[in-house]
């Protein structure tokens, strides 16, 4: 596989790992979808939310861990903890399945959705966690336009699960309120997390052991 989609296909799939799950923005982006209320103005505000934030970790994180070799370690072994701990929680998830649920209520007006859909967005720690921090750093595995590829590939994992939400809530409400459903995505989220945690290994092994 070609360098360039080898780095996009690897922000992707983390991209779509760490967004797919049961949420307070998930739930929201799922309800108004449910109730038409605003789409595509939300789903595009949560998307551009995503990759403004997902720019900031691989230009700013990501060149700053890139120019030393201890962080690029510290990071690269860390970050294989992290995903190794997120893929077992996923596992265990998919044991205890949640459901989303979205009722069917009036929906708001586009200055109350829009505010709320920020605060969802802005308000929640983990959106940093997961795309400056997490995102940004693992970005220092790749230099130039292979970084770049990384992080439009999380980006368009964005933008393809926030608009699919979006506007296929209609069809994924009856089948994300079953638990067997999140129980199989919970568990492919796993697996996702877990060959990305080896990969982070296996690189760290060659680059800094052999």
């Amino acid at each position: 596989m070609p360098p360039l989609m080898s780095a996009s296909l690897a922000g992707f799939l983390l991209g779509g790992s760490l967004i797919v799950a049961i949420g307070a923005q998930n739930a929201f982006i799922l309800r108004q979808g449910l109730i038409r209320n605003h789409v595509f103005l939300l789903c595009l505000i949560c998307a551009l939310s995503d990759a403004l934030l997902i720019a900031a970790g691989v230009a700013g994180l990501g060149t700053l861990v890139s120019q030393s070799p201890i962080l690029i370690a510290v990071v690269t072994l860390g970050g294989a903890l992290f995903l190794a701990c997120y893929g077992f929680l996923a596992f265990r998830r998919a044991l205890k399945p949640g459901v989303m649920q979205a009722d069917n209520s009036r929906g708001l007006g586009l200055r109350a959705a829009v505010m709320t859909c920020l605060a969802f967005t802005f308000l929640n720690p983990h959106v940093y966690l997961d795309t400056v921090v997490l995102l940004g750093s693992l970005s220092a595995a790749y230099e130039g336009s292979a970084r770049v590829a990384y992080g439009a590939g999380a980006v368009v994992a964005s933008f393809v699960w926030f608009f699919a939400l979006g506007y296929g809530a209609r069809y994924l409400a009856p089948l994300f309120a079953r638990p067997s459903a999140w129980r199989v995505l919970d568990a492919i989220i796993g697996v996702v997390m877990s060959l990305l945690a080896l990969s982070l290994l296996v690189r760290f092994v060659k680059q800094f052991v052999l």
